[in-house]
């Protein structure tokens, strides 16, 4: 897949709350977990976490999760930047973003 692709499938420089959701649920897909698995780890009831996830409006304590869990940092999550991802981190969301 070509940087371009890339950047098409992260939606890279959107903002908006339906990119950050798409890049949410890309981000737990490419860890293979459930909604309440991560609302577990993170100390927060599901529908908490859903809601987040959902509306495309991730709390910071979730986006250190990722970051310091997974290494999915705040740069993919917000804006689609990824490539200051490790290699095997942007494979798995690259494999996640293909499917959704």
């Amino acid at each position: 897949m070509d940087i371009e692709e890339k950047e098409r499938r992260a939606l890279t420089g959107d903002v908006s709350p339906e990119a950050i959701r798409t890049r949410l649920l890309a981000a737990r897909v490419s860890i293979g977990m459930q909604q309440l698995e991560v609302a577990k780890e993170l100390g927060l009831k599901k529908t908490t976490f859903h809601s987040q996830e959902s509306r495309g409006a991730p709390g910071i304590k979730t986006m250190r999760y990722y970051y310091r869990q997974h290494r999915i940092d705040f740069n993919f999550i917000l804006h689609g930047d990824f490539a200051q991802l490790p290699q095997n981190v942007q494979d798995k969301l690259f494999s996640a973003l293909q499917s959704a």
